[in-house]
């Protein structure tokens, strides 16, 4: 392979590279690669440009005259040499079948390790590796109404879009630049709003095993929740139930207003990663126009999981029930990414897929230390007809008493109180040891609980009102207080 002066330097300089920053050239002749064809002649970009998918915001639009080969392809991990790029950097790998992108997650002994966007069909040893400089992915409220993958292709057969491009990498924002949170955002569900009611900008974790409901409930939130529109990132989802949920459990009104992020559960690791990353950035960038948005995940720990393969394939050590320190170190460097900003709110909802419904998993245990509350939902509850199934004893909103009036947090600790007083004694009563009077807290919760528990439920299409939810809240209580003080 013939390369003329000026971009055998270009290549060195991207060699040395830590910093991925190309030099500061004008042009770069025409180059003879290999007995495929020659690059035409491109222009070099401005000094100090980045080099990354995502990196511009505007995107370089460039050929590379640079190329590495393939040297391992094992799973949807690939190795090469002859370039050394940063971590981040997106490629493409030029197989028999197809070209492939991928993204560069770790570099050790010389070698680059690829994760793979797509399928690893047609690579082989020897397959040229090149770096590409793209124009970052779909952004903006264009989105709204809309289906999209993980790539920021549209999936809902409606056509291309048409909206700005911007990078999914997101910083955190600094700590100070942040608004208070002052105001709470009803979401329609009775439960949600008398026991753990939410405020605009907050972190929430619903934690439960499969099959009591997680879907479904985010879906009755998603619809009933008083924000200006939503992002919804389905990760690891089952082909099959992507379709449902959008039709079943979301609704065509919602949808008007929603932004849709699938990965399902067929497609590579890093594909599943890239969506919530993604998914984050769109909800930060309609929150940055001023809007509050409400962030739904489901889930967080397919995430979680999706990361485990790629770490592993990287070469990086298991640590508790096999997760790799990749996962512990993306977890608060993307929970932190939402919640309240400089001119919008971004309130997310991630589910925690808890095995066996453990609640004390590494994932759950780190993620409830991260998030502003959690609710949990109870397979117990499940069983017993009782939808939603969110147990108020131990779900917990941390911002509640910031953003609800005095009397309504008194009166939902009044009915907390209660039902914990009727939880207390509720084998005595199955059994028929309690004798009533001997406790005059368990006589007050065994009195209200049945009423506070028909609140509880409801039906999927209900939406309540908060006002009417807690003006309800206060009949149940009142009426008690009025029998125990007739003689």
């Amino acid at each position: 392979m013939t390369i003329p002066h000026t971009t055998r330097d270009t290549m060195s300089a991207l060699e040395r590279a830590g910093s991925g920053v190309w030099p500061a050239r004008t042009s770069t002749p025409t180059v003879k690669v290999n007995d495929h064809g020659v690059v035409p002649p491109v222009e070099a970009p401005s000094p100090g440009a980045h080099l990354g998918l995502d990196d511009e915001p505007q995107g370089l639009k460039i050929a590379l005259p640079v190329v590495g080969t393939v040297t391992l392809v094992r799973g949807m991990e690939v190795g090469l040499r002859g370039l050394r790029l940063p971590v981040g950097t997106a490629m493409e790998v030029v197989g028999t079948v197809q070209s492939v992108t991928g993204d560069v997650v770790a570099v050790a002994d010389g070698e680059t390790r690829l994760a793979l966007l797509g399928e690893a069909t047609g690579i082989s040893g020897g397959t040229r590796v090149r770096p590409t400089l793209g124009n970052g992915q779909a952004l903006g409220g264009e989105l709204l109404g809309r289906v999209i993958d993980a790539l920021g292709r549209p999936i809902d057969g409606r056509g291309p879009l048409q909206a700005r491009h911007g990078r999914i990498d997101r910083p955190v924002p600094p700590a100070l630049t942040r608004r208070r949170i002052t105001k709470a955002m009803p979401v329609g569900v009775r439960v949600i709003d008398a026991f753990t009611t939410l405020a605009r900008g907050q972190r929430v974790g619903l934690f439960a095993g499969s099959g009591v409901g997680k879907s479904t409930l985010l879906g009755m939130i998603a619809r009933g929740a008083e924000t200006d529109c939503v992002v919804i990132c389905l990760v690891g989802e089952r082909g099959r139930e992507v379709r449902e949920f959008l039709e079943d459990d979301l609704g065509a009104d919602a949808a008007r207003r929603a932004v849709v992020v699938v990965a399902s559960s067929d497609q590579p690791a890093q594909v599943r990663v890239r969506a919530l990353h993604y998914a984050t950035a769109i909800a930060e960038d309609l929150a940055d126009q001023g809007r509050d948005v409400l962030f739904l995940c489901d889930s967080l720990t397919r995430f979680a999981l999706a990361q485990r393969e790629v770490g592993l394939a990287a070469g990086e050590p298991p640590t508790a029930r096999g997760f790799t320190p990749s996962v512990f170190a993306a977890l608060p460097r993307l929970l932190e990414r939402t919640g309240p900003r400089e001119s919008g709110t971004v309130t997310a909802i991630y589910t925690v897929l808890v095995e066996g419904d453990d609640h004390n998993d590494p994932i759950a245990d780190t993620v409830r230390g991260i998030l502003d509350g959690h609710i949990v939902l109870d397979r117990r509850l499940a069983h017993l007809g009782r939808y939603p199934a969110v147990d108020p004893l131990l779900s917990i909103s941390r911002l509640a008493a910031k953003v609800l009036p005095s009397s309504q947090l008194a009166l939902a600790d009044s009915a907390r109180r209660a039902l914990a007083a009727a939880e207390a004694v509720r084998d005595l009563v199955e059994v028929g040891a309690y004798q009533p009077g001997t406790n005059p807290d368990a006589d007050h919760g065994l009195a209200v609980s049945p009423n506070i528990v028909e609140l509880c439920r409801q039906g999927i299409d209900e939406i309540t009102p908060i006002n009417e939810t807690f003006a309800t809240l206060t009949q149940i209580l009142r009426e008690d207080s009025v029998k125990a003080a007739q003689p």
